[in-house]
């Protein structure tokens, strides 16, 4: 019997999915890449596209038709995607960005009047519902959400994680869950809305101060909730919150109920009710269970604004986080650097670059898990922007080139989330001068100085800039949100082109945001430097009467390779601010780190 992801059972995969369509007339079928909460990483019930696909990156839609089977992805996945379809007739459909519906124009053009699209509603957003609704029906063709096509043919399907429910307790967790329930009454109030559900993870778990470990990589658990004036449901699946928690949920007003029990609790609602719901991150199906005569305001989740905007005290919590996880990198390339000295070394892989990195944050107090899978990209590797290394199909890290680590942990004082390229060997003029086009727009952004209000994708722009003066793009957005021990990408705040100026991206103070400008040759190389910055109001050299204006401070602690540098492309304030933030590196580092990772921090936070 050939493994599960081999070509071969792909194929009998596609061929059960089409009987189950033509068994219900059905003329193309959707998989997105979604779950009932409309997650970014997806508990394993819900991971149909790669099952049916093989292709295993966090953005992507698939469509089957009669005669056609396509994965819709952007960017970042492109030579991920060729190489995990290769073999099979499923093709690859590139889209500008993750935004990107192109795959419904696509639908709209290839289907006839009179055929039948079917996709569960309990995993289509509904924000998306409604733009593929009107798509099909100005070509005359009918859409069924009412179908979980899946369930018919993956008879090994997951159930749901049992993983259990645990409080983010003080001195972390800076407000308590009964402040947090009020803020939102009030936002709901203002809005007009008697009630309000959210389905999405973050959100959930930041307002009770819970978290779990239903979700790969992000400490949430599988729940929808529903707030009302007086009191609160959280409906989740049995057996994951204990008797001692739930006595603590209930001081607070707030009742557990079972997982399946939120749609009929959103049926149950009066008809002369008002009920606020975020049609961007609630899905189709909740959204029908609605009765008809309930009053829908539509804005988005008071707790997106709310977790977005980290407190005073949270953010002394994450710079404490910044300095552990600083010295278990120190920890880290300490190792590496001597592992790569040794010439009578065994083989060295990007699998072990996952491992060592891992491990050593593992040693530093309050750590949880890692933020998302490693990407370790040597060389060509590294061109591919979310890769994965496994056993199975690894570069062993030799010779001269460029090796890209991306990685991050959950604390539970912070979320962390950090990309470094260091030389092994001797890099390339080529190389050093990719690598100083990407530190300069890094540091571009960093110093950026905005009116408040300013939209994150106006930003996008300052970190471009010195990559377009080169003639060269990258395939990605230059920052996203970033959560506090939650999600580490988190909205509503984004930095990126593909994303519309609306208001609710406005950059905030509190936010803490990524900044990670790239170069990628495929085949060759890739380059990307990211910290993390926090916005701030900018405490000098503004003039009042022009408003107030924000800027930046860089909350990541960790050197970068100044060996990869070409220092004639630098000006003398990007060398000046790069000394500054080596020395403040190895001020805040040092009473973390001893013996070699203290040798080596030293060495690699020298001026230039």
């Amino acid at each position: 019997m050939p493994a599960p992801d081999t070509p071969d059972v792909r194929a009998a995969r596609l061929a059960q999915l089409r009987a189950a369509m033509a068994r219900h007339q059905v003329d193309a079928v959707i998989v997105p890449s979604a779950d009932p909460h409309l997650s970014e990483y997806l508990p394993g019930r819900w991971k149909g596209r790669e099952w049916l696909s093989g292709f295993t990156g966090s953005v992507g839609t698939f469509i089957a038709t009669r005669d056609f089977a396509g994965v819709w992805t952007d960017g970042r996945y492109y030579t991920q995607a060729e190489q995990e379809l290769g073999g099979t007739e499923i093709q690859l459909m590139k889209i500008p960005s993750g935004a990107s519906l192109l795959h419904i124009d696509w639908l709209a053009a290839n289907l006839d009047e009179g055929n039948t699209v079917a996709v569960d509603a309990r995993v289509l957003g509904l924000a998306v519902a409604r733009l593929l609704g009107d798509a099909l029906a100005a070509r005359g063709v009918k859409l069924r959400t009412d179908l979980d096509l899946l369930d018919e043919i993956w008879s090994d399907r997951p159930g749901l994680p049992p993983a259990p429910v645990y409080e983010h307790v003080a001195p972390y967790a800076v407000l308590a869950c009964a402040d947090k329930l009020h803020a939102t009454r009030n936002a709901m109030a203002k809005l007009g809305g008697e009630r309000h559900v959210i389905s999405t993870l973050d959100d959930i778990a930041y307002l009770f101060n819970l978290r779990g470990a239903d979700v790969s990589f992000n400490p949430v658990f599988l729940a929808h909730a529903l707030v009302e004036a007086t009191g609160a449901t959280l409906f989740v699946a049995d057996g994951k919150i204990d008797a001692g928690l739930r006595a603590r949920l209930e001081q607070d007003g707030v009742r557990v109920a079972p997982y399946e029990q939120a749609q009929r609790a959103l049926a149950a609602l009066p008809a002369d009710s008002s009920l606020l719901i975020d049609p961007r991150r609630i899905t189709a199906g909740m959204r029908a269970a609605v009765p008809q005569g309930v009053r829908v305001v539509e804005a988005i989740n008071p707790t997106t604004f709310a977790k977005s905007r980290k407190l005073d005290a949270e953010i002394d919590h994450v710079r404490a986080t910044m300095e552990q996880d600083g010295a278990a990198l120190c920890e880290f390339f300490a190792g590496l650097e001597a592992t790569l000295a040794d010439a009578q070394r065994a083989p060295l892989n990007e699998v072990h670059i996952d491992e060592r990195i891992t491990a050593a944050r593992e040693q530093r107090p309050g750590f949880v898990s890692p933020s998302f899978g490693t990407i370790a990209g040597f060389n060509a590797n590294g061109a591919i922007m979310h890769y994965r290394a496994a056993p199975e199909h690894c570069a062993v890290i030799e010779g001269d080139g460029l090796l890209l680590i991306d990685s991050g942990g959950q604390y539970l004082g912070g979320t962390t989330d950090i990309t470094r390229v260091v030389p092994v060997g001797t890099p390339s003029a080529a190389q050093k001068r990719d690598f100083t086009l990407v530190l300069k727009g890094m540091i571009a952004l960093s110093v950026a100085r905005f009116p408040r209000g300013t939209k994150g994708p106006m930003l996008d722009a300052l970190a471009r800039a010195p990559i377009w003066a080169a003639g060269i793009d990258y395939g990605h957005g230059t920052g996203h949100g970033v959560g506090y021990f939650l999600n580490v990408h988190e909205g509503p705040q984004v930095i990126s082109p593909s994303a519309p100026p609306e208001p609710h991206t406005a950059i905030e103070p509190g936010m803490i945001t990524s900044n990670e400008p790239g170069i990628y040759r495929p085949g060759l190389w890739g380059i990307r430097i990211e910290n993390l910055v926090l916005a701030r109001v900018a405490d000098s050299g503004v003039d009042g009467q022009f408003g107030e204006f924000l800027d930046f401070e860089t909350l990541t602690l960790c050197p970068i390779d100044t060996r990869c540098i070409d220092l004639s492309l630098m000006r003398g304030d990007e060398v000046a601010w790069l000394n500054d933030y080596h020395r403040s590196v190895r001020a805040r580092l040092l009473p973390h780190v001893s013996g070699a990772a203290r040798d080596w921090l030293e060495l690699r936070t020298k001026e230039i």
